[in-house]
């Protein structure tokens, strides 16, 4: 009786245990999808409560209150978005926030909207910039890419982070543009009007720094003696590769890096404690990841593993970001003089992710300016 007993409490110990682990890896295997999935469905989690001739009003939220200069957008009934510039909160309270509309289109009242950190579109004439369509030829077709010319030949190339578009850097373009630098605000595979990845997925930097190495290599070949990288978030894993990988490296001259992926685990964490899920979930879901994309972690960990070529760099982060912990930024700044590496650091309080522009837009383009032209002199 004693054995049956044993061994039927093993086997229910057995049982249970069985079934945590298959829930554990069916969770691991989901949450490695989400991070690997291209197909970016748009989220509208805010509310526009009423609109006047130069005010929105918001419900309340954490996002609806940041400071600065952001831009609203919502689904039309066109299937466009809209999209209205509004200005640092004027008013609020616990139930609303009233905020200047700067610009663009008019929500009506009732509106599902978000918060974006992009209040520019569609291309560099919403910046008053003349610009040319381009297409970069890259190792799985050609890539689209806007050229705003300069007479300069220090080009920048400019990367967005995952699941973003070339509209991110239309809020920085200007400002380059008056150091007389010409810019390549380039696309990598999975983006619209880009060539897909062979197996649908993103690969998280992995192989996307093949895309910049071709655009690098497209602005050589138009007259670039030196190049800049500018990089948001992703884009920050990104040229880190091309940084580690690349013969084309060593002409960079200067790298951007605007809350910048510099430890994917470190972020991996970060985003299982946003979604309440078990801290064993984060590693679990690298493992899997990584078998199914054949990426190396280890590598991404840039204050452990710097890349080869390590120009002088700015790297912007904001203490709000709940996207990319603003401590890995802390962690490889510190680690810099110890790598040999030329690192300049600013910080921005509250806002969001990639959102440091928008909260103060003449300071960081001061920041911006002013790097660029003691690293570029």
């Amino acid at each position: 009786m004693l054995r049956r007993r044993v061994g039927a409490g093993v086997g229910i110990g057995l049982g249970v245990g069985a079934s945590v682990g298959a829930g554990a890896a069916g969770l691991g295997w989901f949450y490695s999808s989400v991070l690997l999935d291209t197909s970016i469905r748009p989220v509208f989690p805010e509310r526009v409560l009423a609109v006047s001739d130069g005010e929105v009003t918001l419900a309340a939220s954490r996002l609806t209150a940041q400071p600065g200069i952001w831009g609203l957008r919502w689904a039309t009934d066109r299937g466009a978005d809209g999209l209205a510039v509004l200005g640092p909160p004027a008013a609020q309270d616990r139930r609303e926030v009233v905020r200047p509309l700067l610009g663009g289109d008019r929500p009506e009242p009732a509106t599902a909207a978000v918060l974006d950190a992009g209040p520019y579109d569609p291309d560099p004439s919403a910046r008053g910039l003349e610009f040319s369509e381009v297409d970069v030829p890259g190792p799985l077709g050609r890539y689209p890419a806007w050229l705003v010319p300069a007479d300069g030949d220090t080009w920048v190339v400019l990367v967005h982070g995952r699941g973003g578009a070339r509209r991110e850097a239309l809020r920085i373009l200007p400002a380059i543009h008056a150091l007389g630098l010409p810019q390549l605000v380039i696309t990598y595979r999975n983006d619209v009007g880009a060539p897909p990845s062979p197996d649908g997925f993103y690969h998280l930097g992995d192989t996307e720094w093949e895309d910049v190495e071709a655009a690098v290599r497209f602005a050589v070949e138009r007259g670039a003696r030196r190049i800049v990288l500018y990089g948001w978030s992703m884009g920050g894993a990104i040229t880190g590769a091309f940084l580690d990988r690349s013969t084309e490296a060593s002409r960079v001259a200067a790298v951007v890096w605007d809350a910048p992926l510099v430890d994917w685990r470190a972020t991996l964490r970060q985003q299982a404690r946003n979604r309440r899920l078990p801290p064993l979930l984060s590693p679990l879901a690298s493992a899997v990841t990584s078998r199914r994309i054949g990426i190396d972690f280890e590598r991404f960990d840039l204050r452990r593993n710097p890349p080869s070529v390590r120009p002088p760099t700015l790297v912007v982060h904001s203490t709000g970001d709940t996207a990319v912990p603003v401590t890995a930024s802390r962690a490889l700044v510190e680690a810099a003089p110890s790598l040999d590496w030329p690192l300049r650091y600013l910080e921005v309080p509250v806002v969001e992710h990639t959102a440091s522009w928008n909260a103060d837009p003449t300071a960081y383009e001061r920041a911006v300016a002013s790097f660029l032209e003691e690293v570029l002199r």
